[in-house]
């Protein structure tokens, strides 16, 4: 099945174009990471999965032009023809937790069939000078990680991982310097200071590529290319192994995006081996 084909994907297009509140969001992006369930659940039990009340699932259906949540899973049970996914009741939760963060990377997978978002991603960030890599609370350690690796190939990049008014200073000076880009890695819970920083970097002409756990986060609104990678939640903090693929899947497309990558890895390695830099 192609990514195009994929149940996920089949719900996501239903959900485009139409204005959702925060909570038609949450409940879309609950649907969207259990496409394969969601035709054979109550509008009760959809509730219970999004954490929100069954009369919000309820508009959410009118939200999207039905007459009302039964209208709504018959047309699902057309467009997004899956068997219900098979029950993990034989897991204990930590084992539950690690099965969802692999249906989550075949998510993943399955959005990678499509490679060109990913290609463009990797083209706007290595064509920055300086590189802005954005990614506060939650998200930081996504950030520092891309911004490590990042630094070893592009010439100039620059890790924004806290928030206040200092962040809106480091921008205008990249801007001076040259920025033409913004990534951000953006997971829940989404701080506002996230949504501010975006927007204040869209104000000052830098095209915004986000790392996100959904189509539907809040960040999307601000993001001129967004990349989702969904979060697990079966923890008590949730787990981000897929944004955290993703992002060095987009080292990857940076890495072919600039000429010289190859060559300043090969630089790197010979300065690492003469200072004894790693124990081999």
């Amino acid at each position: 099945m192609s990514a195009s084909d994929s149940p996920a994907n089949r719900l996501q297009a239903l959900f485009e174009g139409h204005r959702l509140t925060p909570t038609q969001r949450r409940i879309a992006h609950s649907m969207v990471r259990r496409a394969a369930d969601v035709p054979f659940l109550s509008s009760v039990e959809l509730a219970e999965l999004a954490g929100v009340s069954q009369p919000s699932v309820t508009r959410f259906a009118v939200a999207l032009g039905f007459d009302g949540y039964p209208a709504l899973r018959r047309h699902l049970r057309e467009v997004v023809p899956a068997e219900p996914a098979a029950g993990n009741g034989a897991f204990n939760e930590y084992q539950q937790a690690v099965e969802a963060e692999i249906e989550n990377l075949r998510h993943l997978a399955e959005l990678l069939a499509d490679p060109a978002p990913v290609e463009r991603a990797g083209q706007v960030l290595a064509a920055s000078r300086p590189l802005l890599v954005l990614g506060l609370r939650a998200a930081a350690p996504q950030a520092f990680g891309f911004a490590y690796f990042a630094a070893k190939v592009h010439p100039d990049v620059r890790l924004l991982d806290e928030g206040g008014s200092m962040v809106q200073d480091r921008i205008d000076a990249a801007v001076r310097a040259g920025a033409s880009a913004l990534l951000c890695f953006a997971l829940p819970r989404h701080p506002r200071e996230v949504l501010d920083t975006l927007a204040y970097a869209r104000e000052a002409g830098l095209t915004i590529v986000t790392v996100a756990d959904s189509a539907f986060a809040p960040v999307a609104k601000y993001s001129d290319l967004l990349l989702p990678a969904a979060v697990g939640t079966g923890l008590a903090f949730d787990t981000a192994c897929a944004p955290m693929l993703l992002g060095r899947v987009l080292l990857e497309a940076l890495c072919d995006g600039l000429p010289d990558a190859q060559a300043r890895l090969e630089e790197f390695d010979a300065r690492a081996s003469a200072r004894g830099l790693f124990v081999e």
